[in-house]
């Protein structure tokens, strides 16, 4: 089966006032445009547009293969959230453009996906073409059109491959301090002219249904420079760490006055969507609460009912947040019990992965850390002391479990580029997962807190570099 991305776009220079909309077809697997789509609309709102550009992707879509699945992405938060229902749709102009959208495909075809607007350039051009055209008493022509041409112009060049695996910390790192390096040998990218084909269409932040749906695109704006400041300052430091202090640099990191870098994080390349894993892991069995050593060699017991409660209520919490489009398990009983429910609310299936199990704890499975201290003094010294010490009887060492964990990641990251993916799992995966994704030393596996039913999060990016977003969340838990 054939898949397609839309991506679409609309504006308005007034809000209301002169509209136009865009849209492009791209082949998923080649990367081709296949359609595009654009037109002067006359007096309209930002969200009108954002509509009528959707709508006739959609429709270019179908005609090239009515069977085809389509990923639509959108700078608009609001179209992406209503159009995936997690936000209700209350203004009269926008009823009939949702419904009309919502009947050009079935709608399990069709899945939607936010992007910032700097990754929508190709879209948002063809709209600003179209309202130049309208300008000129003139309707877009496709033959004129130069959107994909200069989108493609305007773009950074290309990301070099990365010098080690998918969240490999310290490949991310050497990039980093490459980057810094080179940014202040490198003199400052030249702003591109201005004119009247390059005017973005005026955006209103909250304009029509977004404040009234509760949420808007602001807050994600405010993230992004968020996670760019924070950036910013790891990648300075890493730099003056390992490789000495550079003219300006610690001033740069901070906001202040300096050399603003013209590679890596300060003027980044659009790396796309990172692949992120939400890390589950699975509610309480009987075992949990008693403190067990419960790996991959023991009874493997089934969720409790507190842990079948909990499966609930995170299952919930994921319901509510709409994000999750993949579904990964370990194959014991607990991790699949737990996906399970989460599965039941979200409408996916899961998928069982070997290379998320827990660790055998050989020996001294089902028993507690006390009565391990007490029966194997020395071996559980040493396994405390070096990650290749194994458990008594032949378990699995913590390296080991790392490099299972990592061939896992690399795996996933590359089958799972640009999606968010659930991953149920285990106490030392998601532990690894994290270590991994900071570089931190083996022994910091004894320093993570990670409960019941937690949930954390990793990102990876196309350049090798990984951002931990979150750890041992158990907010959904609270009554």
């Amino acid at each position: 089966m054939r898949e397609f991305i839309v991506e679409a776009d609309g504006g308005s220079r007034g809000n209301p006032g002169p509209a136009g909309y865009g849209s492009v077809v791209i082949d998923a697997a080649t990367g081709e445009t296949l359609a595009e789509r654009a037109e002067y609309i006359g007096v309209a709102t930002n969200n009108v547009a954002e509509y009528r550009g959707l709508v006739a992707g959609l429709r270019a879509a179908r005609e090239l293969d009515p069977s085809a699945t389509v990923r639509v992405r959108m700078d608009s938060k609001l179209v992406v959230e209503q159009m995936s229902g997690r936000w209700k749709i209350k203004h009269p102009d926008m009823k009939p453009l949702a419904a009309e959208a919502a009947r050009v495909l079935p709608a399990a075809q069709v899945t939607y996906e936010w992007i910032p607007r700097e990754r929508n350039k190709h879209a948002d051009r063809l709209a600003n073409e179209a309202m130049d055209a309208g300008k000129r008493g003139e309707q877009w022509e496709a033959s004129a059109s130069r959107a994909g041409l200069d989108a493609r112009v305007r773009e950074t060049p290309a990301v070099p491959e990365p010098a080690g695996p998918p969240g490999d910390a310290a490949a991310g790192a050497a990039k980093a301090r490459e980057a810094l390096t080179r940014s202040h040998l490198a003199p400052a990218a030249a702003q591109a002219p201005s004119g009247t084909e390059d005017a973005p269409a005026t955006r209103v932040a909250g304009a029509a249904d977004g404040q009234a749906a509760g949420s808007g695109g602001d807050e994600d704006t405010t993230k992004t420079r968020a996670d760019r400041r924070a950036a910013r300052g790891v990648a300075a430091q890493a730099a003056v760490t390992e490789a000495g202090p550079a003219p300006d640099a610690g001033r740069a990191a901070e906001g202040g006055p300096g050399v603003t870098p013209s590679v890596g994080w300060g003027a980044a390349p659009d790396l796309g969507a990172p692949a992120t894993f939400v890390l589950l892991r699975h509610g309480e069995t009987p075992l949990t609460p008693q403190k067990r050593f419960s790996g991959s060699g023991g009874t493997d017991p089934s969720l409790s009912d507190v842990g079948r409660e909990q499966a609930e209520r995170v299952a919930a919490a994921f319901a509510r947040r709409g994000t999750i489009q993949h579904i990964l398990a370990s194959p014991l009983a607990r991790t699949r019990e737990t996906a399970g429910a989460v599965a039941a609310r979200l409408g996916l299936e899961v998928t069982v992965e070997d290379g998320l199990i827990e660790t055998d704890f050989g020996a001294w499975e089902g028993l507690t850390f006390g009565e391990v201290r007490e029966r194997h003094p020395e071996d559980l010294n040493a396994w405390l002391a070096d990650p290749e010490a194994e458990p008594t009887g032949g378990g699995e060492s913590f390296a080991a479990t790392a490099t299972r964990i990592a061939a896992t990641r690399d795996r996933l990251v590359a089958r799972y580029a640009g999606r968010t993916v659930l991953l149920v799992t285990h106490v030392t995966p998601i532990k690894t997962f994290v270590r991994l994704a900071l570089g931190a030393p083996p022994e910091s596996l004894f320093r993570m807190e990670l409960s019941a039913a937690s949930v954390s999060a990793v990102a990876y990016y196309a350049d090798g570099n990984a951002s931990v977003r979150l750890l041992n969340d158990t907010s959904h838990l609270r009554p």
